[in-house]
């Protein structure tokens, strides 16, 4: 009897021991990222603004689309080039916001999380954007014509691929850091959008407020840069300080 409590005592302990270990890979897989605590949160700071425009506002520029009727018939009033666009508040959207320097040699893992192009209307979307380096960049298509994407970097391999009407997505990478990668389509020229590739997570891209905000940045100085299609590059410096947001702004004329 002695020895058969002793083996059930045994089996239970062993059961216990096996549902512990179960419970606690299940709640943690290896290589799983865990929610940022406080104290890491932090042990980090932020950069926040907006990026203004002083001066005369560039004339809006129509897009002339009847070179494809399909085109035509996904609008029902005008198009205009994004390039140049002011916002009515003052501020530029598309501004490719990015650390120029400032991080050493520190390394970051690209995210596997595509970032997605989209054509829509005959436009792509969106405008700007920024990857990483080694990070998915899916290509999708909406429209019911043939597009053909035209991607022109000087550091990296081009690519040219068309993408029919019912075509699935496909997946391109980039293996160098490049502010900015043009992407045209050889079907449609007025179709025209610029790819940020870097080597860390902090960028940004304006939109129709004109603000921004990277987050996360470890402790310490910092040049950043602010690049558009039309008015050039600016370049600002700026003290990022552990726990603390700071608010930095650009100016184009």
């Amino acid at each position: 009897m002695l020895s058969k409590n002793r083996a059930l005592i045994l089996a239970s302990l062993c059961a216990w021991l096996v549902a512990g270990f179960l419970t606690s890979a299940l709640a943690s897989p290896p290589g799983a990222s865990r929610p940022q605590s406080e104290s890491a949160s932090a042990a980090t700071g932020a950069v926040t603004g907006q990026v203004l425009f002083e001066g005369p506002r560039p004339k809006p520029r129509r897009i002339l689309m009847s070179a494809d009727p399909v085109c035509v018939s996904l609008h029902k009033g005008p198009v205009y080039f994004q390039d140049g666009a002011v916002n009515s508040n003052g501020t530029l959207p598309n501004v490719f916001i990015y650390v120029k320097s400032g991080l050493g040699g520190r390394r970051f893992t690209p995210p596997s999380t595509p970032v997605g192009l989209d054509q829509q209307g005959c436009m792509y979307v969106p405008h700007v954007l920024g990857v990483m380096v080694g990070q998915p960049l899916k290509i999708i298509s909406h429209d019911p014509t043939t597009h053909n994407i035209h991607v022109m970097p000087k550091l990296n391999r081009a690519w040219n691929q068309s993408q029919p009407p019912g075509a699935p997505p496909f997946i391109k990478r980039f293996t160098r850091p490049e502010i900015m990668i043009p992407v045209q389509c050889n079907q449609h020229p007025w179709m025209r959008a610029y790819i940020g590739v870097t080597s860390n997570p902090f960028y940004a891209v304006t939109g129709a407020s004109g603000k921004f905000t990277l987050r996360g940045l470890p402790p310490g100085h910092y040049t950043l840069a602010a690049w558009t299609a039309t008015f050039g590059v600016r370049q600002r410096q700026v003290t990022v300080t552990r726990g603390q947001t700071t608010t930095l702004n650009f100016t184009f004329h």
